[in-house]
């Protein structure tokens, strides 16, 4: 069959939720996506942040075709090896306690805001229990999710079902103290707002935020769905502000491409679920986890965060050298391999389109924002390689 002829059955079967490009992707390697017609692309968008280490790595491939011969599923009822020992290195690398699989980042949001709302109402023997969360946010499409998502296109259609939240301004401290009241039992937040168009937040705010929790019993929710496995060159990248959550949620590179998310929690969070509060007939199941294990390892054996945070100030600088160019460039964002820029007009769409023509795949959050999410395998090379082509469609615009 030829691509379009694929497309077209796609279109009469999918669902319309998505706007896809004209295109069917048929393998990857390392930094590069191929169609189906052998077309070579330069992936800055690497699955939304889930290959951090490209595509075909051989060391989760193999992982998955191991675990695929001896045990797929068992549900939650039963213990089961690659679910243990990947709790084991995950629970140490994000220095917490306690761990919950799921099956993707909305679920944990899903999970960490119940055990929010658990907790309160095991302290307080009351419901009516408030979380704050921030604006032009995203936690998720899911209905607990999406009612702390700050972006109002998401959330609005759905408001009447959406749970008692309130957005406070990001990084603007005094905007969430005008918000707690004794219902508050919890404030959720990105270290780094990904899809709001990458947006780190200060230590200033992260470590305030923290010291108001600690001082009214609010827990602190991070949603590291995007900013963490790495992506800024640290595991979470609210270690670079030295803070700690009471609850943080993974998920996107932790299965490296394999559908898996995680609530990780501090024992006196994890407290409040007792059998029967939370499950999930899929969450963890061997295969996920064996996927996630080997990811975990692959990290360590190939320092990612170390490249991570070299690469990412590489382009960082080369993204800063174009906007000092005059091609256009207003502002250059983020950390590690989790960067925006953004446009001095309204051309982010067609400088994304115009990138996919040359064979680079980029992702755009606003019309005047590029964000990049590429492998953390991207190397100098492969940085320039994209500079030059960025540099060419930014000098015909």
């Amino acid at each position: 069959m030829t691509q379009q002829q694929y497309i077209e059955e796609a279109e009469q079967m999918l669902l319309h939720t998505y706007n896809r490009y004209q295109i069917v992707f048929d393998k990857g390697e390392g930094v590069y996506l191929y169609d189906t017609d052998g077309n070579k692309y330069l992936d800055f968008v690497a699955g939304i942040a889930v290959h951090a280490f490209g595509h075909s790595n051989k060391a989760l491939n193999e992982a998955i075709k191991k675990q695929v011969d001896q045990l797929v599923h068992i549900s939650n009822y039963y213990y089961s090896v690659p679910a243990i020992e990947a709790a084991k290195k995950l629970t140490k690398a994000a220095q917490m306690d306690r761990v919950f699989f799921t099956n993707s980042g909305a679920e944990a949001i899903e999970g960490a805001i119940k055990s929010a709302l658990k907790y309160a109402y095991t302290r307080d023997k009351v419901t009516g229990h408030e979380v704050i969360a921030m604006e032009h946010s995203f936690h998720g499409r899911t209905m607990g999710a999406l009612s702390a998502t700050g972006t109002t296109k998401y959330r609005e259609p759905f408001q009447a079902f959406c749970g008692a939240v309130k957005f406070a301004e990001f990084n603007n401290l005094e905007s969430v103290k005008a918000l707690i009241n004794e219902k508050t039992c919890a404030i959720i937040l990105e270290p780094v707002q990904g899809e709001g168009g990458i947006y780190p937040a200060t230590t200033e705010f992260l470590q305030g935020i923290r010291k108001i929790c600690d001082e009214k019993d609010i827990l602190l929710i991070f949603d590291e769905i995007q900013s963490g496995m790495g992506r800024t060159g640290s595991f979470l990248a609210a270690e670079i502000s030295g803070v700690k959550a009471d609850i943080t949620t993974l998920a996107k590179g932790l299965g490296g491409g394999v559908p898996i998310g995680a609530i990780l929690a501090t024992d006196e969070c994890a407290s409040g679920f007792t059998p029967g509060m939370h499950g999930s007939t899929f969450g963890g199941n061997p295969l996920a986890c064996a996927a996630a294990l080997a990811v975990l390892d692959e990290y360590d054996r190939l320092d990612l965060m170390a490249n991570a945070k070299m690469a990412g100030e590489y382009l960082q600088s080369a993204l800063l050298a174009l906007a000092a160019e005059g091609l256009g460039i207003a502002e250059v964002r983020g950390a590690g391999l989790m960067l925006a820029f953004d446009l001095t007009e309204d051309k982010a769409y067609a400088l994304k389109d115009e990138l996919f023509a040359k064979g680079v795949l980029v992702n755009s959050c606003t019309p005047r924002t590029i964000r990049l999410l590429p492998p953390l395998i991207l190397n100098t090379e492969q940085v320039d390689d994209f500079v030059t082509i960025l540099r060419t469609c930014l000098s015909a615009e």
